[in-house]
C-alpha cells in the first residue's frame, strides 16, 4: 500500500459513519498526558484586527450547518439525550494539530459512537497573527468538503498536513491533494474544487469567526461540553474524556 493510500485509510478509520504574533496572542501552557507525557499549548487571543469583508465570497451553508456562525455538525443523528460537544480550531494553530494527534481518534470515537453530538467550528484568527489567510481558505477548503459528506476526512487531512513551521501555511495545490486524501473523487472532486475555488462558503466562515468572537472563545483548541469550556488541563488520559461526556450526558 501507497503512503498516501495508507493515510487515506488511517483518515477513512477514524471517521464516524452516515498558530501567531506576540502582540496579537498570548501562548499558555498546559499539561496532557495519554500513555506518555505531552505539553499542550492554547493560543489565546487578545485581539483581532480587521479581516477580510464578511460580504465577499458566497453565502451558501455548508452541509449540516444550521444557519450562518454555526458549526459544522459531524454526526447529525445523534441521540437528542446525549451532550453537545463543541470544538473550536484554526487550522494554522500548531497547537490544535498536537491536539489532534493526542485527542482525534477520540473525539472522533465518540461521534461515531453517538456519545456526544460533534460539531466544529473552523476558526481563522491566525491569519491576522501570521499576515496570510491559509486559515480562511482551509476553512472554506473543510465547508467544501462537508458538502460531499467528507469534512471529517478533510479535517484529519489538513491537520495531517499541517506545516511544520508556523505561518508557513498551505498551497491551493496542498487543499486540493487533502480532497484527495479524504476520499473526495471524480464528480464530487470537480464539484469541491468548484466550490472552492468560488469560495461559496466565504461568508460563513468569516461568521463562524465573528460568532466565536461574540461567545468569548478566546484560545484554540477549546472545547466545549453542553456550553461549559472544558479545561484542557484535566484531560490527563484518554478515559478523561469519556469522564467529562459521562458528566454532561442528560
Amino acid at each position: 500500500m501507497s503512503n498516501a493510500a495508507a493515510r487515506r485509510s488511517k483518515i477513512e478509520a477514524a471517521a464516524p459513519k452516515g498558530g501567531g504574533g506576540a502582540n496579537r496572542a498570548v501562548v499558555a501552557t498546559v499539561v496532557a498526558v495519554l500513555v506518555i507525557a505531552a505539553v499542550v499549548t492554547a493560543v489565546i487571543l487578545s485581539s483581532r484586527g480587521s479581516q477580510q469583508a464578511a460580504s465577499t465570497g458566497g453565502s451558501t451553508l455548508p452541509k449540516n450547518v444550521a444557519a450562518m456562525g454555526a458549526g459544522i455538525v459531524v454526526n447529525p443523528g445523534a441521540p437528542a439525550n446525549v451532550p453537545t460537544m463543541d470544538l473550536y480550531e484554526d487550522f494554522q494553530c500548531p497547537v490544535c494539530g498536537r491536539f489532534e494527534q493526542l485527542y482525534g481518534t477520540d473525539v472522533t470515537q465518540l461521534a461515531a459512537q453517538n456519545k456526544v453530538k460533534l460539531v466544529i467550528h473552523t476558526l481563522s484568527f491566525l491569519d491576522d497573527n501570521l499576515r496570510n489567510d491559509s486559515s480562511n481558505r482551509a476553512a472554506n477548503a473543510a465547508a467544501c468538503a462537508a458538502d460531499d459528506g467528507k469534512f471529517l476526512q478533510y479535517h484529519a487531512a489538513v491537520f495531517a498536513g499541517q506545516p511544520a513551521k508556523e505561518g508557513a501555511g498551505y498551497t491551493d495545490a496542498q487543499l486540493a491533494s487533502f480532497a484527495q486524501t479524504a476520499g473526495i473523487t471524480g464528480s464530487a472532486l470537480t464539484a469541491w474544487q468548484s466550490c472552492y475555488s468560488a469560495k461559496a462558503h466565504n461568508q460563513y466562515v468569516q461568521s463562524v469567526q465573528t460568532q466565536a468572537d461574540k461567545d468569548g472563545v478566546n484560545g484554540t483548541p477549546t472545547i466545549k461540553l453542553n456550553g461549559a469550556t472544558v479545561a484542557l488541563s484535566t484531560l490527563t488520559a484518554p478515559q478523561s474524556l469519556d469522564d467529562a461526556v459521562k458528566a454532561a450526558t442528560k
